[in-house]
């Protein structure tokens, strides 16, 4: 039987990515179930279950060697490695390897690509919130008259903005700098730039990389999470993006969802875990 997989998340009281998160651990362990390898999840604080109660449950079990995997799109904090050898120390038979981070992979761009194009495509345009299933969606943050037909405006004239969560680590705010980049050039070369922008702690915020795009000569903005599952952190982005909005009705802002529980991330976490295995001695 193959180790363990265990997911770790940074932990958050908010339900909607509590639920996104529970379903993805779920959709690995039907994955993951034909193989023989058990998956679990656990958040570091703020959220249930705990990384302590996840891996008590899998020494439990008779695992004693694991393959931990934060599911983050950043570099690793040192948060994780100490969570890790914490549970060492309660679990002395506990051995353990590291997947890397899901980061800039080849994948992850693909899918904010299938975002960014959704949200370009869209033709209705409400304003602000619509309820989407259980939470609120946001489409774009201006809507023409009801007589009016949208504008149409060019690849060329249409600007994006790269939403990462902001850190106090200067190595993690220069890597979402960096997939913009790798972005623009790999997925979104028709556009007019790609600009960074970070939800909090770090600038630009939200309205400040919207306010680049304007200054350029941006018709319409296209705001992209580089956020794995949906929750507050989204909805921050959405109320930075409205504000803004609000003061500049002249240019059409949309808002893309977040890369979300799918196939295709599952296969990138999947990827990792197996990278994992072949380390091990």
């Amino acid at each position: 039987m193959k180790p363990p997989l265990l997911l770790i998340g940074q932990g958050s009281q908010d339900d909607a990515y509590a639920a996104e998160f529970g379903r993805f651990v779920h959709r690995l362990r039907c994955r993951l179930d034909q193989t023989g390898a058990d998956v679990s999840g656990g958040y570091l604080e703020r959220a249930s279950p705990l990384l302590s109660d996840s891996v008590a449950s899998l020494v439990a079990r008779g695992h004693h060697r694991l393959v931990a995997l934060p599911l983050s799109l950043s570099r690793m904090s040192d948060e994780f490695p100490a969570a890790m050898e914490l549970e060492q120390k309660r679990h002395p038979t506990l051995m353990y390897d590291y997947g890397r981070p899901l980061g800039p992979d080849p994948r992850v761009l693909s899918l904010l690509a299938e975002r960014l194009n959704e949200a370009a495509t869209e033709v209705s345009k409400p304003r602000a919130l619509e309820m989407a299933g259980a939470r609120p969606r946001l489409r774009a943050v201006d809507t023409p008259p009801a007589d009016e037909h949208p504008v149409h405006v060019e690849p060329g004239e249409t600007a994006v903005v790269l939403v990462g969560e902001g850190s106090t680590d200067a190595t993690a705010n220069a890597e979402v700098h960096r997939v913009s980049r790798l972005f623009w050039e790999t997925h979104a070369y028709d556009f007019m730039t790609v600009e960074t922008a970070f939800v909090s702690v770090t600038p630009p915020g939200v309205p400040g990389g919207l306010e680049r795009c304007r200054r350029l000569g941006a018709k319409r903005v296209i705001v992209v999470p580089y956020l794995l599952f949906a929750g507050g952190m989204l909805e921050r982005v959405w109320a930075q993006a409205l504000a803004y909005g609000a003061g500049h009705p002249d240019l059409d802002i949309r808002c893309a969802e977040v890369i979300g529980d799918c196939e295709t991330l599952a296969d990138v976490v999947i990827d990792r875990y197996e990278e994992a295995l072949q380390l091990v001695p």
